[in-house]
């Protein structure tokens, strides 16, 4: 008896907290695009997974061969690759005004834990 009302206790806090994340409000997400043609350092580091090393290669980039023709031009840029590039796409453009005005963060991953180093045994 005792086994049972525990395990059905646990079952019901375990819905109830469930359900109270379930209805946490989930982070907006700022919306806008950056002129990858026309956008200085500081609008190019709003963009996710862009810092102010990478917004500087994307202009050394820009001024060596001329204009981006398109968004996915952005991936001949070292250190911009296909993965980067796809969290990115939704927030750059080629033509028109930067109209993003607040840094964009990329979804958060769970973090993995790191196997606990071998020690030798003596």
């Amino acid at each position: 008896m005792r086994k049972s009302l525990i395990i059905t206790l646990a079952l019901i806090l375990a819905a109830v907290s469930s359900a109270a994340f379930a209805d946490a409000a989930p982070v907006a997400q700022p919306s806008g695009v950056v002129n990858i043609n026309a956008a200085d350092t500081s609008q190019l580091s709003l963009l996710p997974r862009v810092g102010a090393k990478a917004a500087e290669r994307i202009i050394a980039y820009r001024t060596e061969h001329g204009p981006f023709k398109k968004t996915s031009d952005l991936m001949q840029v070292k250190g911009i690759g296909a993965k980067t590039f796809e969290g990115l796409s939704q927030y750059v453009s080629v033509e028109g005004k930067t109209t993003l005005s607040a840094k964009v963060h990329g979804p958060k991953r769970p973090r993995t834990k790191k196997p606990a180093a071998a020690t030798a045994s003596n």
